[in-house]
């Protein structure tokens, strides 16, 4: 698959980081690095390779190649989709200023049963969670939000809701935003964009305590 444009183009030392978590040639404010980023955690994780061709002046030009499957796809086992379907009762906050993804993620989670609360920004969550006074289970969140991010909503949540347990989310990959100290090793974790069954399940693992810690304040 190939992708080209007719903008600026980039030079070879733009070129050979634009792949990097964090790298923008954005001003301030205008740009997180996310996209690039992304897409080259997707491409990767399922055993493709992608490529950038650009020259100043002429455009860009990015070409992205997939293993090919021979076959059909084999059938899931009975257990395997038994999980993935489970839902429950208990108290999740989804906090993610991307309104498709929260809308998503919220629409999918009160359709297995459970109790949803949702925040659009960080100061909307500190606000509901003194509200309900401790109520919440999970608190879902995305990593990368304007004016703070989710770690340090998670430590502020902690003495409002101390039994939350915590999944982070990002359009990052986890060793892309370990390496840069945003998060812990180990923490749980779900990166975007995700399958609905993948959200029920990590989400059914973790107020189980199947998945990693539970990424509160150290």
């Amino acid at each position: 698959m190939a992708v080209s444009d007719t903008g600026t183009g980039m030079n070879e030392e733009t070129q050979n980081q634009i792949f990097e978590p964090f790298f923008t040639t954005k001003e301030e404010g205008k740009g997180t690095g996310l996209g690039l980023a992304t897409v080259y955690g997707i491409v990767k994780q399922n055993g493709g390779g992608i490529y950038v061709y650009s020259e100043p002046g002429r455009g860009t030009s990015f070409k992205v190649y997939f293993p090919r499957v021979d076959g059909p796809e084999g059938p899931r086992e009975r257990g395997e989709a038994a999980e993935e379907d489970r839902g429950g009762s208990e108290t999740i906050l989804v906090v993610e200023d991307n309104d498709a993804v929260r809308c998503l993620a919220c629409e999918v989670l009160r359709s297995l049963g459970y109790r949803v609360f949702e925040a659009s920004l960080p100061s909307e969550a500190l606000a509901l969670c003194e509200k309900e006074g401790g109520a919440i289970d999970l608190v879902v969140t995305d990593v990368v939000m304007p004016g703070m991010s989710g770690r340090m909503l998670v430590e502020g949540l902690g003495p409002l809701c101390p039994r939350m347990k915590v999944l982070y989310m990002s359009g990052y990959t986890d060793n892309a935003i370990v390496h840069h100290g945003v998060l812990e090793p180990g923490l749980n974790f779900l990166q975007k964009p995700f399958a609905t069954k993948v959200l029920i399940r990590k989400v059914r693992q973790v107020l189980d305590g199947a998945g990693g810690s539970a990424g509160g304040a150290s």
